[in-house]
């Protein structure tokens, strides 16, 4: 089976570069959702830690009043 689809992929033009843009795509997601994760103020972080104890189940803007 895999040499049938080895095959069929050896005879597509131009196909190397998929890895290599699929890479690139997983690799700029990755950056981005780690600065997006290390841009997080520590307010913002303690505030939302302490949702799951409220009494309602609510985030409240309490936080903000600190």
């Amino acid at each position: 089976m895999l040499k049938f689809i080895k095959h069929h992929m050896t005879s597509i033009l131009g196909i190397e570069i998929f890895p290599v843009i699929a890479f690139v795509l997983f690799f700029a997601f990755f950056l981005g959702m780690l600065w997006y994760v290390l841009s997080f103020s520590r307010r913002h972080v303690d505030h939302m830690e302490q949702i799951p104890f409220n009494d309602n189940g609510t985030a409240t803007p309490e936080h903000l009043a600190h």
